[in-house]
């Protein structure tokens, strides 16, 4: 006695057939989507607010700018070292000397690529010295003395913060 092949399976071996297919398809459309280059971004190209570049000045001189104050706005230009994390903009630059300055975006919305790193851009910031507690200044109450003292090691190379409303690529 021979078993008849029955309706459900031959549609079972259709349907694993078009579902093969389909993936298949699916699959060979999507590679030239994922294959795709990003493109180094053009001279000109605004990241948030564009910024105001009268009275521009270098990253390096930034510091010496500022004198005594806390808090300076100020138009800069510099060199992208590296982008730490695209979305949201930060970002680090160079600051000449072997010192990097930290940077991100007031606007949290805005995204820059990471082949930004490396092209140098003019900014327009707010630049703000990092407040390090280790000059002797104490909460009330603190005055524990010895062993128990707390040391805050601060990199001397990095000593200044950006946050930026614009940028714009210059090179």
């Amino acid at each position: 006695m021979w078993l008849k092949p029955s309706k459900t399976c031959t549609v079972v071996l259709y349907s694993n057939t078009m579902k093969n297919t389909f993936l298949l398809l699916a699959l060979l459309f999507s590679i030239p989507v994922f294959a795709q280059k990003q493109k180094a971004p053009v001279h000109g190209t605004v990241y948030g607010a564009k910024p105001d570049t009268t009275g521009v000045m270098d990253a390096s001189k930034v510091e010496g700018f500022m004198d005594k104050k806390a808090r300076v706005s100020v138009a800069v230009r510099g060199k992208i070292i590296k982008v730490i994390k695209p979305q949201g903009g930060w970002f680090t630059i160079d600051a000449g000397n072997g010192r990097t300055i930290a940077a991100h975006f007031k606007n949290v919305g805005v995204n820059i690529p990471r082949i930004l790193a490396g092209r140098t851009v003019v900014m327009d910031c707010v630049a703000a010295r990092q407040f390090i507690a280790d000059d002797q200044q104490h909460l009330a109450g603190d005055t524990v003395n010895g062993k128990q003292q707390s040391h805050v090691n601060a990199d001397p190379k990095r000593r200044l913060i950006f946050e930026v409303k614009g940028m714009v690529v210059d090179r």
